[in-house]
């Protein structure tokens, strides 16, 4: 283990006087020297003896990632609340060492995932299976996650209609009487506030990973940074994207996955706008600890019970999202998108537009079938966006509309065969 603070020497002087398996290989007199020292792989474990209020949910992230739990020790009920946010177990500063020992053991074995009592593969891991393992001390549990669902709303390059998509199913899972909150997680283009016709200085979700990475992010204050969007038909909060994409460095991670998980406490359902890149790049770099810029994109992808792939039903718009759907399947092995084509249209397909997409798809696409079709109709979107506000209140009858409506509230309504232009003929005969 490494220690940090000034009051590490009782620490020290206790754990050393077990005699036991505990090794401290490091004292460090602050918290980047204490980082620079795990990620060098020397220690399993460290103890933040004072100075805990500077950790935050990113650099615990980034500790957990090289195999290192963090125990702080601290007295303030209220900041040993906010660790536990963030994931960093506590103990009072009086502790005793072999009560200490059993912590250290037991952080361990949650990080690594070896249950209490158990051996640890790696050598470092053997010598601290034979530190007795404590109860932890008595504190309030944290809140627990959420029932809310999360749709994740993804594309390739080449502008297919994500953002678009993605505000329209908000509406409509409001007007269904959902509560909704919408994200914009796009770390290249966040466009949901102008699409919302929405003041954009604020950047809500930067300001609540902020909050998130500092462990101070509870539901209330979620619901007080959220921006309201009342339309005829329901209300829905938005957090709002960053306002510069030089800003991508704000959308951590580890602070995301808080919010979302925040998230999911006030709302039925969270739609993520993400981003349309899937690289991780920054990792070949020569600090692969250092943030990267699709790690907004990559975790919403992640964490969504259901993603939707959107892609422009158009020779250039097809096969990149073919292209796309690969990258998709290896930055996210688990997922399995739900494929939706937008702008349906002849002049850009030919005749039978839905026909000739589905037939195409089913000989040269990737292992997903076609789940939807968007029809084209940039007249009804144009006067949206113009306006901005929804399609629900632009225009309530227009085909698109439906087309999303019929997408997002009642999938087990759709047959694998309709045509969004069928439909709208079956309707128009029926009334």
């Amino acid at each position: 283990m490494v220690t940090v603070g000034q009051a590490q020497e009782d620490v020290v002087g206790g754990l050393e006087g077990l005699h036991g398996p505990v090794t401290v290989v490091r004292r460090c007199a602050e918290l980047t020297e204490l980082l620079a020292a795990c990620q060098s792989g020397l220690a399993r474990a460290a103890v933040v003896a004072d100075g805990s209020e500077g950790l935050t949910a990113s650099l615990v992230d980034r500790l957990g990632a090289v195999g290192v739990a963090i125990i702080a020790l601290t007295d303030n009920a209220d900041e040993a609340a906010r660790l536990r946010s963030i994931g960093v177990a506590s103990a009072l500063t009086g502790v005793e060492s072999a009560a200490l020992a059993g912590r250290i053991a037991d952080a361990v074995s949650q990080l690594t995932g070896t249950a209490q009592g158990g051996t640890h593969g790696t050598a470092l891991g053997d010598t601290s299976a034979a530190l007795r393992q404590l109860p932890a001390e008595p504190a309030d549990a944290p809140r627990a996650s959420g029932t809310g669902r999360i749709i994740a709303v993804w594309g390739p390059a080449g502008s297919p209609g994500r953002t678009f998509v993605a505000a329209n199913m908000a509406g409509e899972l409001a007007a269904e009487g959902q509560s909704v909150l919408l994200v914009d997680a796009d770390s290249y283009g966040a466009s949901i506030a102008a699409v919302l016709g929405l003041l954009d200085e604020s950047a809500g979700l930067a300001q609540a990973c902020r909050l998130a990475d500092q462990g101070l992010l509870d539901a209330d204050a979620l619901a007080k940074i959220a921006m309201p969007v009342t339309t005829k038909l329901g209300t829905f909060r938005v957090l709002t994207g960053i306002t510069r994409a030089d800003r991508w460095t704000e959308l951590r991670a580890a602070a995301l996955s808080l919010v979302l998980d925040r998230a999911k406490e006030i709302a039925d359902v969270v739609v993520v706008d993400t981003g349309f890149c899937l690289e991780a790049d920054e990792e070949l770099s020569f600090d692969t600890m250092a943030p990267r810029r699709n790690a907004a994109t990559l975790r919403s992808l992640e964490l969504a019970d259901t993603v939707f792939a959107i892609g422009a039903a158009d020779p250039v718009g097809v096969p990149r999202l073919v292209r796309g759907l690969a990258e998709l399947e290896i930055a996210v092995p688990h997922v399995a998108p739900v494929v939706v084509l937008n702008k349906v249209r002849a002049s850009a397909v030919g005749r039978s537009p839905e026909r000739q997409l589905r037939d195409a798809w089913e000989r040269y696409g990737p292992g997903p079938s076609l789940a939807g079709f968007l029809p084209a109709d940039s007249a009804m979107a144009d006067a949206a966006l113009l306006s901005g506000s929804l399609l629900l209140e632009a225009a309530p009858e227009s085909r698109i509309r439906r087309a999303i409506a019929d997408l997002v509230c009642a999938p087990a309504q759709r047959s694998a065969k309709s045509s969004v232009f069928s439909s709208t003929t079956r309707r128009r005969v029926k009334d």
